[in-house]
């Protein structure tokens, strides 16, 4: 390709044109005969959406990908891009990317009919050939088709009869390259009326010029399911004219959706030198999100992006950070109180009911952490029941007399390490506890699991926990009452 400067020297090459979807078509072959992954980083879609994708791929369909906010559709569309031909041959100074061996706009034929076999052409690498547009109802006609340019008419001197002095939209600037539409109901349903001829018959037609042009694109709608916005919806006969509809989805285990955060949330080096998680944390920080995916707070049309989880994430680390760093700590560990931190980043995420606002976006934000724990709990303590006989004994009976003996205590969000783990250590059974139930557990996740049985015995209504005014206050639940009356 370095030494291949002209149309003479592309076609002693012997170089072959494809089109953009058989080029697509053919690279996914090699992949799939490989053995090699198709679309790398995208987790949880290895058994449905994928191979959905790929046979409409191998079909050489344009895409429509539905499914609610932050589901990996725009992802996936980008994926792509690595089933191209690391670079393609165009006409130099070609708008529209024109093949040289198969050209369609104007200004490429009249310029190879000049110069014939010495007509320059240049290489268009891959990572030049993906557009994207977020369908807004102020994109017009001309933003992705075109319009006539009367500047460009009065520069050449040029009648508006003339087809030169059309100025391409985005769509015909696109040529040879994946076009994406994010949120294609968003688009008026007229503008969607002028993709008609473009994924059909391949002309454009603009400002009364009917150009025959024979796009080639490989088109990628992006959309949410139609009941979950009254703004707008995909016209019919378009519908009609993509070739495959493929539905997206959430992770559907904790493992997969710990895959995605970890990889997708943006932490420094000195964050993670910091902060120790306990994999508990991480389970506990994904199970919000699928709780909240349930919650009857919730409006679960609208859904509950991943982005919830990594911007948790992020939140919950940098909120052990800022308590390391004001106590002069060089290493800490994630505490559960910690998790207040991450409210801001439910509470702008989560589209609620009416009944999620009589209850305010952080008192449900609030509820979604408590709905983890309670959630996880019996998964690592034996469960507990909602009646019990009076006086008989369980496993969780020598912490709750603790509690009633001691009238429980205070824990602050920025105390020391040292000062935390005193607090928690002088509940001894819950040391008793861990090493019966959890004998495996690693020494540096001991105390967060000691507050993780503390805010599983609130959760389930054993215990009392009240934010005081730099903490949280937990107390024995009858004695608490007591001190209320």
């Amino acid at each position: 390709m370095n030494n291949i400067h002209t149309l003479g020297e592309l076609k002693q090459s012997g170089y072959q044109t494809k089109s953009i979807k058989d080029e697509l078509r053919h690279n996914l072959r090699e992949k799939i005969k490989s053995g090699q992954p198709t679309f790398t980083e995208v987790h949880g879609f290895e058994n449905t959406v994928i191979p959905e994708l790929e046979r409409a791929i191998l079909s050489r369909h344009n895409i429509n990908l539905l499914g609610l906010r932050g589901q990996a559709k725009t992802r996936l569309a980008r994926k792509m891009i690595e089933l191209l031909d690391e670079y393609i041959p165009f006409v130099t100074g070609s708008e529209i990317n024109d093949d040289p061996l198969n050209p369609i706009s104007r200004f490429a034929k009249d310029l190879i009919h000049e110069l014939g076999d010495a007509t320059p052409i240049s290489w268009l690498h891959r990572s030049e050939r993906f557009y994207e547009k977020l369908a807004t109802p102020d994109v017009t006609v001309a933003d992705l088709i075109g319009d006539v340019d009367p500047i460009k008419a009065a520069n050449l001197k040029l009648s508006y009869a003339d087809d030169r002095v059309i100025h391409f939209g985005m769509i015909p600037r696109a040529n040879r390259c994946i076009f994406v539409i994010n949120e294609l109901p968003d688009l008026q349903a007229r503008i969607q009326v002028a993709l008609f001829n473009i994924l059909q018959e391949g002309d454009i037609q603009i400002r009364g010029f009917k150009l025959r042009m024979p796009l080639d694109l490989q088109f990628v709608f992006t959309a949410n399911p139609e009941d979950y916005t009254n703004r707008g919806s995909i016209v019919t006969p378009l519908k009609d004219r993509i070739g495959s509809q493929i539905l997206t989805h959430y992770p559907e285990s904790i493992k997969i959706a710990r895959t995605i955060t970890e990889q997708e949330a943006k932490l420094d080096f000195q964050q993670t030198e910091l902060v120790h998680v306990p994999s508990l944390a991480m389970d506990l920080l994904e199970q919000i999100s699928f709780e909240a995916r349930e919650s009857e707070f919730i409006d679960n049309k609208s859904g509950v992006s991943a982005r919830l989880s990594i911007t948790a994430f992020e939140n919950l680390i940098s909120t052990a950070e800022r308590r390391a760093l004001k106590s002069g700590t060089d290493k800490t560990t994630l505490r559960l109180s910690d998790f207040m931190g991450i409210i801001p980043s439910i509470t702008g995420k989560v589209e609620l009911v009416y009944e999620g606002e009589q209850e305010g976006a952080a008192i449900v934000a609030q509820h979604l952490i408590e709905d983890a724990i309670h959630t996880f709990l019996p998964a690592y303590f034996p469960k507990i029941e909602k009646l019990e006989k009076q006086d008989q004994k369980n496993a969780y009976s020598d912490i709750l007399e603790w509690f009633f003996a001691e009238s429980g205590f205070e824990l602050s969000d920025d105390c020391s390490d040292e000062e935390y783990q005193n607090i928690l250590d002088d509940i001894k059974p819950l040391e008793v506890l861990i090493k019966k139930y959890q004998p495996q557990l690693p020494k540096e996740d001991y105390y967060f699991m000691k507050e993780f049985i503390l805010w599983g015995l609130v959760a389930y209504d054993k215990l009392s926990k009240d934010r005081v005014s730099e903490g949280y206050q937990f107390k024995d639940l009858y004695g608490s009452y007591i001190s209320k009356l």
